[in-house]
C-alpha cells in the first residue's frame, strides 16, 4: 500500500511515508524490509518525473539520509537529462540550490551542523555550472564574490564551492567532458580570476576566522598550478604566504601553496622573486624547526599534523629543487641556505615512512643522475654545455672554463653527496635474490612473498648508488668498510645494519675499475667471513650467511680471477647446505648455481696446488654434500653440477663426471625395473611412484644445464621410461573409467599424472638442449610415436597431459622439415580430440589451449607443406581453431593465433593455392579481425592486429589477387577489381557496426587504410584515431594502443644502461667469453 502511494507522482509525494522507507533501508530491520524498501527506493530513482518532487522533499524533510537521496536523483538529471529541461525549470532549480546554500551558510551553528548537507548542495551546484557557465550564468562569480563579502560564514562555503570548480575543470575532468567544454571553462577562470584573487587576498589580510583562513588557503592551494603568474608574482600573494607560514594552525596549508609555486616552470622570468621567497622560508623555517633536531625520532613520536608537516616539507624540498636549484648555486649567500636545505631533506628522508622515503629518494635520484651525466660528458663538451643549460656554440678556450665549472659544481655538492652514500646504505631496500626476512615477531625466516613494491625501490636505490659510486669510488669504499669494521667490533651490530650494508655492497658491483674492486672485496669477504666465525647463536649465523651468499652471488669476475677464493666461497656453500634454516639451503643452492653458471670452467681444470680438478673432488664427496637437502634443492645442485660437467672438453673424462654424477639415481632406477619386471604391480606403490617421478626430476635437471652431452645417460633409461610411462597411462584411463569423474583429482592420479608430465618433460628438455643432430631425432623420435601420441589419441580427455602438445611442437621446431612425413600421424592423434576438448568454451583446458595453437604454429612455419595437403574440411578446422585462438581474451593464446594466422597468411599468399585460400578466408578473417581490434578486450592484440589487416589490404592494392574475392553468382553488381569491392565491404561492415558514426567519417576512415597500406606507422595511427572517434576506446586506458612505441623507449634506456658500468649487474650481462 506504501509503495502504491510513493509511486503515484501525481502529487506531492508523502515525504514521512520516504523518510519511513529510507529509514527501513539503512535500518537493522529484517532483510525483507530492507528488500522491499531498496525496490522502491530503486523504482523512485529511474522514475523520469521523480525530480520534481526534490524541492518539496529538501523543503520538507528533517532527515539526511532523505535529503541525500532526494540529491542523488537531483545529480542523475544534471548529469544526463539537464540541457533537455525547459529554461524555467532549470532556472528555478539553480536558483533553488543557491539559495539554500546561502541560507544554510549565512550562520556559524547552521554551517558546522549541516556540514555533510552542504558539501553535497555544492557539488550539486558545480554539476550544474559545468552544464550553465559562463553561456547561461554569466554573472556566476562575481554573484559569488559579492555574495562571499556579506558574511565570513558565507564567504567560507564560497571557497569550497571555489575549490571543487578548480578541481572538476582541472583535475578529474578528462573522459567527464568534451576537449572543447574543458578548454572554455579554464578560460572564464582564467579570465575571471582577478575578482577571486581580490577576494582570497582580502580575507588574507582581514578575517581573524580561523576556519576561514584554512578554507582560503586551501582554494588558493587548487588553483596556484594554474593562474597566470602575474597573480603570484606581481601581488602581495606569497609574502602573505610567508607570513602564514610560521602560524602552526596555518602551517601545513601553507607549505603546500608555497610547493604549488615551487613547482612552478617558466623560464627565468621570476628568479628573484624565487630566491627571495626561499630565503624568507628557510629562516622561518629554523625557527620552527632548528636545524640540530632529530627529524626522524620528531617524526616517530609527532601528531598527525606534525607529520603531514615533514611530509609537505619533503615536498617542497623536492619541488623547489627540481626547478630552481640552478639559481641557488649561482651566489655564495645563497649557497650556503641551499646547503642547510639539502641538510633537512638528508634528514627527512631518515624518517621511517614509506611515503616519504619515495619522494626523497626520486629527487636524489634525479640530482645524483644530472651530476653523473656532466662528470660523464667531460669528454663531449656538446653534451655538457646543454647540461649546464647554455644554449651557443662553444669555443676551444671555454670547454676548460666549463670543465672548470663542472669540477666545482661536484666540489660543491661533494659534502651532500657524501652524506647520502650514508643514506643509501643505511636504507638500501633488499634485492630479489635474498631469501631470508625478519617476521614481524623477530625471528628469521623463509620469504615466502615478493614485496613489489621494495623491489622496485632497490632498483632506484640501486641506481642511484652506482652514480653515486662513479661519483667518487674513494669516498664510496671508505664508507662501506668503515661500516664494516663497526659491525666486526660489535659497536654497530644488528641484522638491518648488516643487511642493508651487504646489499648495497652487493649492488655497485661493475661500477668499480677491476683492482680496485678486487682490493675491496677481498676485505670485504674476509670480513665477512670472520664475522661468521666469531657470532654465535642460529639466527644471527642464518643472516650474516645470507648476506655473504648475496654478495659472493654478485661479484662473477673477481671469483674468477681468484680461485683461492672461489673455492673457499665454495666450500662455504656446502657447510650452509647443511644448515637447517628455513631459506638458508635454498639460498645456498641458487647461490651455487648463480656462480657454477659464471665460473664453470675454472672447476673442471687442475689448479696450482690441487691434485684434481674441484669437480672430481665434489662427486667424490656429492653424497655427504646434499644429503641435508629437499628433493627441490638436490635437483638444482645436480643441475649446477651439470654446467660444471659440460664445460669439461674432454668427452672421455665428461662421460665419466657424468655417470659418477647419476650413479645414486641410476642404481635406484634400475632396482625399480628389476623389480617391477618380477611383478608389474611393485609400480603401483605411491612410493615408488614417488621415487620414479624423482629420478626423472633429477635426470631432467641435468638434461637442462648438459643438453648434448646428455645423450649416453638418456639412453640408459629411455626405453624402460617409456614403457613405465604407457603402464602409468593405461592405469590412469582404467581407474578414472571405474571410478566416476572425481577420481581424476584423486591424490594417487596426480601422482601418476606426475611421472607422466616429467617424462615428457625429461625427454622435451633434452631434445630441445641438444645441438641439431638429426641422428638424435632419428633415434628418439620413431619409438615414442605408439606410447606417447597413439597414447593421447586413446584416452580419455582428462587424461590427456597437455605436454604431449609443447613436446611434438618442439620436435617439429627442432628438426624442422624432417618432420613432413610425420604431419599427418601427429595431425590424425592430436588435432580433432583436442579441438573438442578447447572448443566447448574459453575456460576448460587452458594448457591444452595454448600447447595447441603452439604446435600448429611450428606446423605452419616448418612444415607447411603438411597443412597444404589436408582436406578442405580439415583445413577448414585449422582456419576455425585459429579464429577461435584469437578471440581468446587470454593474452598469449590471442597472441599465438595472431602469429599463427599471419604465418599462414604469407606461406599460402606464396603458394599456388593462394586464390582458392583467399577467396575462402579474405572476408572472414577481415571481419573477424575488426571485431577483436574494436571490442575493448583485445587491447593488447592490437600491434598484431594491424599487421593482419595491412597484410590483407597490401593484398587487394597490389593485385596480387586474380580472381574475384565476391561470390558471382550472388552479387549482381560486377566490380572493377577487388580493391574497389573491399573498399565497399569495409565501408559497408563498418559502417553498420558503428552507427553512431556517418558514412562520410568511415569512408574517410577506409579510403585512408587503402593510401596507407605501405606506409606502417600511418597506417597504424589512422586506425588509433578510428578507434577513439568511434567512441569505443574514449575514457578508458589506452597504454597498449601504444605498447610498440614503449617498447622501444625501453630498448633506448637499456642500451643507455649497458654504456654506464655497473648498472646493469654483472650476473645479468652474458659474458661466456670471460670464463676463461
Amino acid at each position: 500500500m506504501a509503495a502504491e502511494k510513493l509511486r503515484d507522482l501525481s502529487q506531492p509525494i508523502d515525504v514521512a511515508l520516504l523518510d519511513a522507507t529510507v529509514s527501513a533501508f539503512y535500518g537493522t530491520g529484517s532483510k525483507d524490509e530492507r528488500t522491499a524498501a531498496d525496490q522502491i527506493l530503486r523504482e523512485l530513482q529511474n522514475n523520469p518525473d521523480t525530480w520534481l518532487q526534490v524541492v518539496h522533499i529538501l523543503q520538507s524533510t528533517k532527515n539526511l539520509n532523505t535529503k541525500f537521496f532526494a540529491l542523488q536523483v537531483l545529480e542523475g538529471v544534471i548529469k544526463y537529462r539537464w540541457n533537455a529541461l525547459p529554461v524555467e525549470q532549470r532556472d528555478g532549480m539553480k536558483n533553488y540550490i543557491s539559495e539554500v546554500i546561502v541560507q544554510l551558510s549565512s550562520n556559524e551553528a547552521s554551517l558546522r551542523m549541516e556540514k555533510l548537507y552542504i558539501n553535497k548542495l555544492n557539488i550539486i551546484l558545480v554539476q550544474i555550472l559545468k552544464h550553465e557557465w559562463p553561456g547561461r550564468w554569466r554573472s556566476f562569480i562575481p554573484d559569488l564574490v559579492s555574495a562571499a563579502k556579506t558574511s565570513e560564514t558565507i564567504c567560507e562555503n564560497c571557497m569550497a564551492i571555489l575549490k571543487l570548480l578548480s578541481e572538476e575543470v582541472f583535475d578529474f575532468s578528462r573522459g567527464e567532458m568534451t576537449q572543447q567544454k574543458i578548454k572554455e571553462l579554464k578560460q572564464s577562470l582564467n579570465s575571471e580570476f582577478q575578482l577571486i584573487h581580490e577576494l582570497c587576498l582580502y580575507v588574507l589580510s582581514a578575517s581573524q576566522r580561523t576556519e576561514l583562513i584554512r578554507a582560503t588557503l586551501s582554494t588558493l592551494h587548487a588553483f596556484l598550478s594554474w593562474i597566470p603568474l602575474g597573480y603570484i608574482f606581481e601581488s602581495p600573494l606569497l609574502e602573505t604566504l610567508l607570513k602564514f607560514f610560521p602560524v602552526p594552525s596555518y602551517r601545513n596549508l601553507t607549505l603546500q601553496c608555497l610547493t604549488e609555486v615551487a613547482a612552478l616552470t617558466f623560464g627565468e622570468f621570476y628568479n628573484v622573486q624565487y630566491v627571495n621567497m626561499y630565503n624568507i622560508f628557510m629562516v622561518q623555517l629554523q625557527a620552527i624547526l632548528p636545524p640540530t633536531t632529530n627529524i626522524p625520532e620528531a617524526y616517530a613520536h609527532g601528531s598527525s599534523e606534525e607529520q603531514a608537516f615533514i611530509q609537505n616539507l619533503a615536498l617542497f624540498f623536492t619541488s623547489f629543487y627540481k626547478v630552481h636549484i640552478r639559481i641557488l648555486e649561482s651566489t655564495q649567500d645563497n649557497l650556503a641556505s641551499l646547503l642547510v636545505g639539502l641538510e633537512y631533506l638528508i634528514n627527512i628522508s631518515y624518517v621511517d615512512d614509506t611515503e616519504v622515503f619515495k619522494v626523497c629518494l626520486d629527487y636524489w635520484n634525479a640530482l645524483v643522475l644530472e651530476l653523473f651525466e656532466a662528470h660523464n660528458n667531460l669528454d663531449n663538451p656538446a653534451v655538457t654545455a646543454n647540461l649546464m643549460g647554455l644554449q651557443m656554440p662553444l669555443l676551444p678556450g671555454m670547454v676548460d672554463g666549463l670543465g672548470s665549472q663542472l669540477l666545482q659544481r661536484r666540489q660543491l655538492y661533494a659534502g651532500p653527496m657524501s652524506k647520502l652514500r650514508m643514506l643509501m646504505i643505511c636504507r638500501m631496500a633488499k634485492p630479489e635474490e635474498v631469501l631470508i626476512v625478519e617476521d614481524e615477531n623477530g625471528n628469521i625466516v623463509r620469504e615466502t612473498m615478493k614485496d613489489n613494491d621494495v623491489l622496485v625501490q632497490y632498483k632506484i636505490m640501486r641506481e642511484t648508488l652506482i652514480y653515486l659510486s662513479h661519483l667518487d669510488h674513494e669516498d664510496t669504499e671508505k664508507q662501506m668498510l668503515k661500516k664494516l669494521s663497526k659491525q666486526l667490533s660489535g659497536e654497530d651490530w644488528s641484522w638491518n645494519n648488516l643487511n642493508t650494508l651487504c646489499w648495497a655492497i652487493g649492488s655497485i658491483s661493475g661500477s668499480m675499475m677491476e683492482e680496485q674492486e678486487n682490493r675491496f672485496l677481498v676485505m670485504v669477504i674476509r670480513d665477512l667471513l670472520n664475522l661468521c666465525e666469531i657470532t654465535k647463536g642460529k639466527d644471527n649465523k642464518a643472516v650474516i650467511a645470507s648476506n655473504i651468499m648475496y654478495v659472493v652471488g654478485q661479484y662473477p669476475r673477481f671469483l674468477r680471477a681468484h680461485w683461492k677464493f672461489l673455492k673457499t666461497v665454495v666450500n662455504k656453500l656446502f657447510e650452509f647446505m647443511h644448515e637447517t634454516h628455513p631459506g638458508v639451503q635454498d639460498m645456498a643452492c641458487d647461490t651455487f648455481l648463480k656462480i657454477v653458471q659464471k665460473c664453470k670452467r675454472k672447476f673442471v681444470i687442475i689448479q696450482v696446488g690441487e691434485n684434481e680438478p674441484f669437480v672430481s673432488e665434489l662427486l667424490t664427496g656429492l653424497a655427504t654434500t646434499i644429503a641435508d637437502l629437499e628433493p627441490h634443492q638436490i635437483h638444482s645442485f645436480y643441475e649446477s653440477v651439470g654446467h660444471m660437467i659440460q664445460a669439461e672438453p674432454d668427452p672421455q673424462k665428461r662421460d665419466e663426471y657424468l655417470q659418477r654424477l647419476m650413479d645414486l639415481p641410476n642404481r635406484k632406477w634400475n632396482e625399480i625395473i628389476s623389480q617391477a619386471r618380477q611383478s608389474v604391480d611393485f609400480l603401483k606403490d605411491q612410493d615408488v611412484i614417488r621415487t620414479v617421478l624423482n629420478i626423472l626430476q633429477t635426470n631432467t635437471s641435468v638434461a637442462s644445464s648438459l643438453g648434448t652431452y646428455f645423450l649416453s645417460q638418456i639412453s640408459l633409461i629411455f626405453l624402460d621410461m617409456l614403457n613405465v610411462y604407457r603402464m602409468y597411462s593405461e592405469l590412469i584411463s582404467s581407474t578414472i573409467a571405474g571410478g566416476g569423474p572425481f577420481v581424476s583429482k584423486s591424490s594417487f592420479v596426480k601422482l601418476l599424472r606426475s611421472v607422466k608430465r616429467e617424462t615428457l618433460k625429461l625427454i622435451e628438455t633434452f631434445l630441445d638442449k641438444a645441438e641439431d643432430q638429426p641422428q638424435i631425432g632419428k633415434q628418439f623420435v620413431p619409438p615414442m610415436m605408439d606410447p606417447i601420441l597413439g597414447d593421447y589419441a586413446r584416452n580419455v580427455p582428462d587424461a590427456r597431459e597437455s605436454e604431449v602438445l609443447s613436446l611434438f611442437a618442439t620436435i617439429i621446431n627442432k628438426y624442422k622439415t624432417v618432420m613432413i612425413e610425420d604431419v599427418p600421424r601427429i595431425f590424425e592423434a592430436v588435432f580433432q580430440c583436442t579441438l573438442e576438448m578447447i572448443t566447448k568454451n574459453f575456460e576448460d583446458y587452458p594448457e591444452h589451449r595454448l600447447k595447441f595453437f603452439s604446435l600448429l604454429r611450428a606446423i605452419a612455419a616448418h612444415c607447411f607443406p603438411a597443412l597444404i595437403r589436408l582436406s578442405s574440411q580439415q583445413l577448414k578446422l585449422v582456419m576455425d581453431s585459429i579464429i577461435w585462438a584469437f578471440r581468446h581474451t587470454e593474452r598469449n593464446i590471442a597472441e599465438t593465433g595472431l602469429n599463427l594466422l599471419l604465418e599462414m597468411l604469407k606461406n599460402f599468399q606464396a603458394s599456388e593455392f593462394c586464390n582458392q585460400f583467399y577467396r575462402t578466408y579474405f572476408l572472414t578473417i577481415e571481419q573477424e579481425t575488426f571485431a577483436v581490434l574494436t571490442d575493448t578486450f583485445h587491447k593488447p592484440g592490437f600491434k598484431l592486429h594491424v599487421l593482419v589487416l595491412q597484410h590483407l589490404f597490401c593484398l587487394v592494392e597490389s593485385g596480387a589477387l586474380t580472381e574475384p574475392l565476391w561470390d558471382a553468382s550472388t552479387v549482381s553488381y560486377p566490380y572493377p577489381n577487388n580493391a574497389v569491392f573491399v573498399r565497399e565491404y569495409t565501408i559497408k561492415l563498418l559502417g553498420t557496426s558503428f552507427p553512431n558514426m556517418t558514412v562520410a567519417e568511415v569512408t574517410q576512415f577506409v579510403n585512408g587504410l587503402l593510401e596507407s597500406t605501405n606506409d606502417l606507422s600511418t597506417f597504424k595511427n589512422h586506425i588509433r584515431d578510428f578507434l577513439v572517434q568511434s567512441k569505443e576506446f574514449s575514457a578508458q586506458d589506452n597504454k597498449d594502443l601504444y605498447a610498440e612505441e614503449a617498447a622501444a623507449q625501453r630498448e633506448r634506456e637499456r642500451q643507455r644502461m649497458l654504456s654506464i658500468p655497473g648498472l646493469i649487474a654483472p650476473n645479468e650481462i652474458q659474458d661466456e667469453m670471460l670464463d676463461s
